[in-house]
Formats: structure tokens, sequence, C-alpha cells
């Protein structure tokens, strides 16, 4: 899917604006997302950190969750995400997945090594599990 170049700007900026609210005592490694979907509609989400690590949730699905939570989770399909750490830094696993689910088309936008990424969620994940995509529903 094209993005327009205001898009990602806007997109990014929101990334990078919901940074400051992580909440991530124990790395101090601040992580901000921003979802627009195909309704057209941006959420940003923010890493939140917790002193059982696994319980951590990360700033792609953060942003995701609130998606789901104002579309509805039959309904809202991810167009692009923009994620704005401090550093260069990829989707983790758990968040290729959660990305991929709601839009293996979708555009994620990153910064890499040398420059900002944009990628397909499907490029992040090949071959990324998905129910519908894979059964049949009855």
């Amino acid at each position: 899917m094209n993005l327009s170049e205001e898009e990602k700007v806007e997109l990014i900026a929101a990334a990078k604006t919901v940074t400051a609210k992580a909440y991530a005592p124990y790395s101090g490694f601040r992580v901000g997302a921003a979802v627009l979907t195909e309704m057209g509609n941006i959420f940003v989400g923010c890493n939140v950190e917790n002193s059982s690590y696994g319980m951590t949730i990360c700033a792609e699905r953060t942003a995701i969750v609130s998606a789901v939570t104002k579309e509805g989770g039959d309904l809202m399909r991810i167009r692009a995400i923009a994620i704005a750490p401090v550093t260069f830094c990829s989707p983790c696993g758990a968040c290729r997945q959660f990305i991929y689910e709601f839009g293996a088309d979708a555009v994620v936008i990153f910064p890499g090594r040398e420059r900002i990424k944009e990628v397909l969620a499907r490029e992040l994940l090949p071959e990324g599990f998905s129910w519908s995509q894979n059964f049949a529903r009855d």
C-alpha cells in the first residue's frame, strides 16, 4: 500500500511524541508507535514495562489494541505502523505476529541501522500465521 509523504510524516511524529509517555523504569528504552488504520484513523501506543518482565507490553501492541478497542477487532485493519524507539530497532517477534494479524500488507516504518526502513509486515514475518488465511471458517 502506498502512503503519502504527509501520512508518513504524521505517523512518525505521532510515534515520536507518544514515546515520552512510555513507562520504562527498568530498561530506560522508551518506544512509541502509531497505527494508521484502513478507516483513516491514527492510534498511538507506548511500551509499558513491568517488574515481571514477561508482562511488559510493546508500543506496537499497545497501539494496535487501542485501534481494536475503537474500531472493533473484526473491522480494524492496519494500513501502516510507525515505530519510534530512541535507536535503530525493528519490531520484536511478538509484535511482528500482532501486526501481521491485522495487516499482512501493512507498511511498517522503523529506524534501521543506516536509515528509516519501510517494509511490508509480510516481509518482516515471512509465511506468518493467520487463522483466517490458514483455515476456512465454517
